[in-house]
């Protein structure tokens, strides 16, 4: 291979500038041998992209959670006391005279409040004072302090609940067959008003369109 080369250079080498040239051609054997190299390297090799590790934007999550339906768990416990109601409320008026197929929406101000029983200590301290005019201040100031009671029960601790307050209907919404009725409509209002101890300003009741 010595000799191959060596004739080469001296075919290039030739003339003036020859050592020039054969320094340039020896660059250019190099840089082609250092490529072959990288060539048969990349053909042993593969390379596999990583994925990225960047976590999911929040703003992109929350927004899926809420088209999904999964809220809140308040709007889960607000949905848990409102249907029942519905389905109560829907079961009963259509057993009215003149009343066909219906639709109910209730909405509710809160969910169910516990009261708890708590044992109450109140102090009291009172003092007057007198200033070097005459004047006179009398100051009372009490101070409260509670402490929930609590009862074992397997070995767990729980409060001791003393009332326990329904949820306030907000308002009632009525879609019922036959309620373009007059009497009807009445009996539908006089219902849901005495049932539920609702206001007639919060209870509409609409007809509801018939289908052809």
């Amino acid at each position: 291979m010595a000799k191959w080369l060596e004739g080469i250079e001296g075919l290039v080498g030739g003339g003036p500038g020859g050592p020039k040239r054969v320094r340039t051609m020896r660059w250019l054997l190099v840089i082609g041998g250092i490529g072959a190299i990288l060539m048969l390297v990349n053909s042993f090799l593969s390379f596999q992209a990583v994925p990225s590790t960047q976590p999911p934007d929040s703003s992109t999550t929350s927004d899926q959670a809420a088209f999904s339906g999964k809220g809140s768990s308040d709007s889960d416990s607000f949905a848990s006391i409102e249907e029942p109601l519905e389905n109560r409320l829907k079961d009963i008026l259509e057993k009215i005279v003149g009343v066909g197929s219906i639709d109910v929406l209730i909405t509710i101000d809160s969910t169910e409040e516990i009261v708890v029983q708590q044992n109450q200590k109140e102090s009291q301290q009172i003092t007057d004072e007198s200033d070097k005019n005459g004047g006179k201040r009398h100051t009372t100031s009490i101070t409260k302090d509670g402490q929930v009671v609590l009862y074992e029960t397997s070995g767990d601790q729980n409060p001791l609940i003393t009332k326990r307050i329904k949820p306030k209907i907000r308002g009632v919404l009525i879609v019922a067959k036959g309620a373009e009725n007059g009497t009807v409509r009445r009996l539908i209002l006089d219902a849901v008003e005495k049932g539920f101890n609702v206001p007639v300003s919060r209870i509409s009741v609409v007809p509801r369109k018939y289908q052809q």
